[in-house]
């Protein structure tokens, strides 16, 4: 059912920590710094913050790197049922969907042992169970992702960088061990989604330009 990843390609190896860059203009950046998208490699590069703003400008690298938003968004009365949630064929409480430009569909991932792991269904399915979320009629191409979690009969959506998804992969498989992930996992899980839902707006807040 599953196949390596498309998605973007950071945050799912483990490295010894080297002093972060800017990698287009090559100046240190802080641990908070931004990210890019290479819409070319489908890879999360370093930015500072003056090349991030100069990409956020039309045009910018004709259309190459794309900066990654800082928005969070949540939206209470979104709701998919354990039937639903089933149907979808995902072995793990956690999913995050991106759509991807030069695809032009939705691509959804969950994290696993192997890092970002591609669910193979079809786009039609994620398209008829989310087509209707104000959430995902949100989502910025290739830069921003639908995070859902489905935890004790209820789940929880988010609209979120993109960049933070991988970062959660790539701390679920440092920590993971064993069948369901261990302690020590679950742990980091609730931490992260605490620290989101924290950021989140409710989307009824966001009015579209």
């Amino acid at each position: 059912m599953t196949a390596p990843t498309i998605g973007l390609r950071r945050f799912v190896t483990e490295r010894a920590p080297q002093p972060e860059q800017c990698e287009l203009c090559a100046v240190a950046v802080p641990e908070d710094h931004r990210h890019l998208v290479d819409t070319e490699k489908r890879a999360l590069v370093c930015a500072c913050t003056a090349c991030a703003l100069l990409m956020e400008q039309p045009g910018a690298a004709a259309g190459r790197f794309r900066a990654v938003p800082a928005r969070y968004l949540t939206d209470p009365g979104h709701r998919l049922d354990d039937t639903t949630w089933e149907a979808l064929q995902i072995p793990v409480g956690v999913a995050f969907l991106f759509r991807n430009a030069a695809l032009d569909r939705l691509v959804a991932l969950y994290p696993s042992p192997a890092g970002a792991t591609e669910s193979e269904l079809e786009p039609a399915t994620w398209e008829a169970v989310l087509g209707g979320s104000r959430l995902a009629g949100l989502l910025e191409p290739d830069v921003e992702a639908l995070l859902l979690r489905r935890t004790d009969g209820r789940c929880e959506a988010y609209l979120v960088p993109i960049d933070i998804c991988y970062e959660l992969v790539g701390r679920m498989r440092l920590l993971w061990h064993g069948f369901d992930g261990g302690a020590e996992a679950r742990a980091a899980l609730d931490a992260f989604f605490a620290d989101v839902a924290r950021r989140a707006r409710p989307v009824a807040e966001v009015v579209r330009p």
